[in-house]
């Protein structure tokens, strides 16, 4: 049996429920190769397809998600369900004290993520946001570049993301379960844009384009500014030639960077730094963001033990006092920043959930004045 490489002990016992593409494809092979992880239990609603993807490692296979919760065996849950399923499962894993790995994004709303955010505190349970991305080294080395004056002063960020369209009945398809492209695709381009401006962006303006069958929407463009004046702008979509890049623009050049989102591990970054005097290309060694991202959370899990019932009130008090200290604070997810894992997490995952909400409020407004032009002095229908 494979041990921890951070802290000597045993590996994090994890389930998983559901057999999404995400994990079959990224983050079950990540699993089995952190020696700090071990999947001992797959669950589905359809018994012979948790078989078949259980086979592959050496696990045990468990029809129905309430089963695979209630083993003893399962110390943490990886949850890869539709968004609209993430804050049920989450919460049921958590009253059972279970850690928790969620997939992007955790849930749909802000509200429905603080609440979860609240509730592993007060248990003293590891509740994590499976974005891969940012732990890849290309991106700490991209703000490397932009601290150290590489581009000058930041003037704006510009992020793509965007895929061809999934096969007929694809959960992407499926409005009840959250479907769509904001939640699936543009959630990375609007972190890195979070990654590189900061956590006070807010949404100026966005509009959505719409399915005409399912209703979900496929593609958009979204405007973000900083509280500095520094722009974003991030264009997305589900039925698209393949793209994933950005762009940061500065006072004196500029730092683009393709294949920004997910990478296969054995991809070389490539950071193409242009400015007046000429064009420098940065070649990366390669980087498993995928490996990263759980090695990350198997590291937590052991760094933190549930809590009994009498520690819980107390932890919910420090909870409370940790929000409070929030405030009075900037917060980064630089060096040397002094917050605690729960913290960063929960703090990124409230920055994406109400830039969601901020970008559906946005849309509904502009297609709302759209509906109700304003009459044009050169039309003579608006005349007075």
């Amino acid at each position: 049996m494979k041990g921890s490489p951070t802290s000597g002990s045993e590996p994090v016992r994890i389930g998983v429920l559901g057999c999404a593409d995400i994990a079959r494809r990224r983050v079950l092979p990540a699993f089995a190769a952190d020696p700090g992880s071990r999947v001992v239990a797959v669950a589905s609603r359809d018994g012979g397809r948790a078989r078949e993807v259980a086979d592959r490692y050496d696990c045990a296979a468990v029809t129905g998600y309430e089963s695979l919760i209630a083993d003893p065996q399962v110390e943490a849950v990886y949850v890869p369900l539709p968004v609209a399923l993430h804050a049920r499962w989450i919460e049921r894993a958590l009253r059972a004290g279970k850690h928790v790995l969620g997939e992007k994004p955790l849930t749909g709303d802000v509200d429905s993520t603080r609440r979860l955010f609240e509730l592993a505190a007060s248990r003293g349970l590891v509740l994590a946001e499976n974005f891969m991305f940012p732990r890849h080294p290309l991106h700490r080395r991209v703000r490397e570049l932009l601290a150290g004056g590489a581009i000058g002063e930041l003037r704006s960020f510009t992020g793509e993301f965007a895929i061809p369209a999934p096969p007929p009945g694809d959960v992407r398809y499926d409005a009840a379960l959250g479907g769509g492209a904001l939640l699936d695709i543009a959630v990375n381009p609007l972190l890195a844009a979070r990654f590189f401006l900061g956590p006070e962006l807010t949404v100026c303006g966005a509009r959505l384009r719409r399915h005409p069958v399912h209703g979900v929407d496929t593609g958009g463009a979204v405007l973000l500014a900083a509280p500095d004046g520094v722009t974003a702008q991030v264009v997305f979509g589900m039925e698209h030639a393949y793209r994933a890049a950005y762009e940061l623009w500065g006072s004196a050049g500029r730092i683009r960077v393709e294949r920004a989102y997910a990478p296969p591990a054995d991809h070389c970054p490539v950071i193409r730094v242009e400015r007046p005097e000429g064009v420098e290309e940065l070649v990366l060694r390669p980087g498993d963001q995928y490996l990263e991202a759980v090695r990350a959370f198997s590291h937590a899990v052991r760094q933190t033990r549930p809590t009994g019932p009498a520690q819980q009130a107390q932890q919910a008090q420090q909870a409370q006092q940790a929000r409070q200290a929030r405030q009075t604070r900037q917060t980064g997810d630089g060096p040397g920043a002094e917050r605690s894992l729960r913290e960063r997490h929960q703090e990124r995952a409230l920055t994406v959930a109400r830039l969601v909400a901020e970008v559906r409020a946005a849309d509904k407004a502009a297609s709302s004045a759209a509906q109700h032009p304003v009459p044009s002095w050169d039309d003579p229908r608006g005349a007075l």
